[in-house]
């Protein structure tokens, strides 16, 4: 059951409903049996897995704080993330380990046959081991208390709109608000219904539209050229963003209605200047994640220059495996690592000349350089979370650099490789001129901290309720012209 399916469209307005209609003491039952039947519509054997992995957690969260010595919690704290990681690696890279290990000792003649077990990849796994490692750690840490209700910690685990892809939530902002008596107020259903649009928007109307011409371009790369790809790749990076970005606003749409209100998860990263920020800027839920629990234990920036680049290293490309099984994802880590250590290395040097030559290179043509070129870079990146392995990557690259070309017919053939003319081109630069300028406008306070250099008009509320009209409007026209062309796809995210 997706979001972008009719029975989402029923699911959610029931479950609703029913919340503020049973008493305080009576809604987790609701929910957690709501989430674990949108759950269970995917696979209802995967129930077991998740039950597997919130008991765990549950049990180590409980028993945690009444170990009296630091080893007994320690060693207890590693049994837990031991089982949990240990049931997210086999499923979701078993296979590809065991790959691995064969093409490198076939790499000595050994000739060993390429074997693999039938593995389903339980969707949402990824996410909701990392939810459970949160609160796991923070008890440790004595961040966060132990919950001692097993159904509102199962509730954690499994709450529906954001289990299957994020945003990845800690304890500390969600346990609570689920534990809260949460009362029906015209504020919560204004918001989550500006979620809901501006979610559906960006998923139905752009990413899927986008997605029709990089499908196209990625199918056939042998009849690409160079604009081609560098197109097929920008639109990429832009389906991702309003693919996974939507959803991140569905869902935290859906919680709003029931006044829980979800972590952000992207704070509009394409506006920002620097690799760095941009990367800050999105999937925070999972970036803050490596950054708190990884980055900071390995040293962060504490230890010198040289160690701190060797930790941006191993977690990005922790963070590219985290994203799916497949050396692509380990190449993406180190692509990202190296264009973010570069950065850090000679942002001061910059500095120290634009500030002894008294150069001001926050004026907005510079802004707009330096904005096409971090985006420039995420496209380059863009290939490797595309491609299916390591050769076909390099054969986009080879088809990048080795295709340029000038003139009307190198347009026409750019055109006809994207299967894109002339009045979707207008669809296009129409569609994401709204999403770009509108959206920003439409932005609700509630969930994120509005910025002060955004036009004002966004604070007149009959604005905001015409903007929310046409949302409606565009998601509605958007969904009947992409099953006209059978072109309604899932989320892309789901794979991870």
């Amino acid at each position: 059951m997706t979001f972008n399916s009719l029975a989402f469209l029923i699911f959610l307005p029931t479950v609703v409903i029913l919340f503020f209609i049973l008493p305080h003491r009576f809604r987790w039952i609701l929910l957690l049996v709501a989430s674990y039947y949108a759950y269970m519509s995917w696979n209802p054997w995967l129930i077991f897995l998740i039950l597997a992995t919130t008991v765990v957690s549950y049990l180590a969260g409980i028993f945690i704080p009444k170990v009296k010595s630091v080893a007994g919690k320690k060693a207890l704290l590693w049994v837990t993330i031991i089982v949990c990681l240990g049931i997210l690696i086999f499923f979701k890279y078993f296979n590809f380990l065991l790959a691995s290990v064969i093409d490198f000792l076939n790499l000595f003649s050994m000739n060993i046959r390429s074997i693999s077990l039938d593995i389903i990849l339980p969707i949402g796994i990824s996410f909701y081991t990392f939810q459970t490692l949160s609160y796991v750690i923070d008890v440790y840490r004595g961040k966060f208390p132990p919950e001692k209700h097993f159904g509102y910690y199962a509730l954690y685990v499994s709450f529906f709109p954001q289990l299957v892809a994020g945003p990845i939530e800690r304890p500390e902002n969600l346990l609570p608000q689920l534990k809260k008596e949460q009362k029906l107020n015209k504020e919560d259903l204004l918001a989550g219904a500006q979620l809901l649009a501006t979610g559906f928007f960006r998923k139905c109307v752009v990413a899927d539209f986008c997605g029709l011409f990089v499908d196209h371009a990625f199918s056939n790369i042998a009849a690409s050229n160079t604009l081609s790809l560098l197109a097929a790749g920008a639109l990429f990076m832009v389906q991702l963003y309003c693919d996974f970005g939507g959803y991140s606003e569905i869902a935290a749409g859906a919680s709003r209605l029931m006044g829980i209100k979800l972590s952000v998860n992207f704070d509009r990263p394409f506006r920002e200047t620097t690799l760095s920020r941009t990367m800050r800027k999105w999937h925070m839920t999972l970036t803050s994640w490596f950054r708190d629990y990884v980055y900071i234990s390995l040293g962060g920036n504490r230890k010198g220059k040289v160690r701190q680049i060797l930790n941006v290293f191993i977690v990005f490309v922790l963070c590219g495996l985290w994203h799916g099984a497949n050396w692509t994802f380990v190449v993406w880590g180190l692509f990202s690592a190296a264009g973010m250590s570069i950065e850090a290395l000679i942002t001061k040097p910059v500095r120290n000349f634009a500030a002894k030559h008294n150069i001001n290179y926050h004026r907005p043509w510079i802004d707009a350089i330096r904005r096409a070129w971090v985006f420039l870079i995420l496209t380059f990146s863009a290939f490797l979370f595309r491609a299916q392995n390591i050769a076909e990557a390099g054969f986009i690259y080879y088809q990048l650099f080795n295709s340029f070309g000038f003139g009307f017919d190198y347009l026409r053939a750019a055109m006809t490789s994207l299967n894109i003319k002339v009045i979707d081109l207008v669809q296009l630069a129409l569609i994401l001129a709204i999403m770009f300028k509108l959206y920003d406008l439409a932005y609700d306070d509630s969930f994120i901290e509005k910025d002060e250099t955004l036009p004002t008009v966004n604070k007149n509320p009959y604005f905001k309720n015409v903007i929310l009209c046409l949302m409606v409007v565009a998601v509605a026209l958007g969904w009947f012209m992409l099953i006209s062309r059978d072109a309604v796809s899932a989320f892309v995210y789901f794979q991870f």
